[in-house]
């Protein structure tokens, strides 16, 4: 039976593209998922497998990073104008280009007091949390006699656009990572914390209130913290909580470390001045460790911030 091409388009899909714009000490983040389908004279790629009108689909994913550095991104639309005018008059067999963006939206992590030394400073300006993911959750174990409440949230992506480093440390002959002396930290946070609370006797903290002022604490420990090493940022987060909130013993964190690289922009002339980052999700960097109250004995199980 005598077959015809029917509908077709191909294109490089979920583009992961992060724009960092530096106002003075004040950054802006536009974290954007690109898609990119054209189509248009394409039937002897199917045909007969010639690539004489076929746009490479790498070169797709190069014009969306290109053009982020060379055009910025000033909304998610004005952005896919741009690609899809380059990519239908730039290319004869290209007839018609279709963008599809998903953009993720942050928000600034508030500070602490008037007080603290980084108010006023660059610290309150590159501190941002993802909205929208997170999830709040609970386990309680009741035996009929003691409580064991243990509580935390999943999903919380937080970023630093700066005051982050990574380097000093140990290199083999498989070593191909670049110390990095300034560098996006970002993290999708799964914490549980367990109450010191554990039987009818004792007063029953404030549930709604201890996760306010938990959640604000562990934000406030990420955002302030100049950090070496996620596992320094990790501590400092715990730390806070167990030092502010003395209905709290034990805090467990896994933190994914969610890269950023540096896309390199040489090939097509631009520089790209710690600018335009390519956010991977796989593999990651995942960093897990328990802060406890000094003369606590750890209870929280490794598995319990899968749930």
């Amino acid at each position: 039976m005598p077959t015809i091409l029917g509908q077709n388009q191909y294109g490089k899909a979920e583009n992961r593209v992060v724009k960092i714009t530096r106002d003075g000490d004040t950054h802006h983040i536009k974290d954007l998922n690109v898609s990119v389908a054209l189509s248009g004279d394409m039937d002897d790629v199917h045909y007969s497998g010639s690539n004489a009108n076929v746009l490479p689909t790498d070169t797709t994913k190069n014009t969306v990073y290109a053009f982020a550095k060379e055009y910025g991104i000033e909304s998610a639309e004005q952005f896919g104008i741009h690609l899809a005018r380059w990519f239908v008059n730039s290319q004869e067999p290209i007839q018609k280009a279709r963008i599809r963006i998903e953009e993720y939206s942050w928000s600034r992590i508030a500070t602490s007091d008037a007080n603290s030394k980084f108010i006023g400073s660059d610290e309150v300006n590159h501190s941002f949390v993802r909205e929208g993911m997170e999830t709040r959750v609970t386990q309680i174990t009741y035996d009929g006699k003691n409580w064991e409440v243990i509580s935390g949230l999943k999903d919380l992506v937080v970023m630093n656009s700066t005051n982050s480093e990574f380097w000093g440390y140990v290199k083999d002959k498989y070593t191909t990572l670049k110390e990095a002396y300034d560098r996006i930290l970002a993290t999708q946070v799964s914490a549980r914390w367990r109450f010191a609370w554990s039987d009818d006797e004792q007063r029953m903290p404030n549930w709604e209130k201890s996760y306010a002022e938990t959640r604000k604490h562990m934000l406030q420990a990420f955002a302030e913290t100049y950090s070496l090493s996620l596992q320094q940022t990790l501590y400092q987060m715990g730390s806070r909580i167990i030092n502010h909130r003395s209905e709290i013993d034990e805090v467990r964190f896994s933190l994914p470390n969610k890269h950023h690289f540096l896309v390199d922009l040489e090939p097509f002339g631009l520089k790209n001045d710690n600018e335009v980052y390519f956010a991977a999700d796989r593999p990651y960097g995942l960093i897990e460790a328990t802060v406890l109250r000094d003369g606590v004995d750890a209870r929280i199980p490794v598995d319990m911030t899968n749930l």
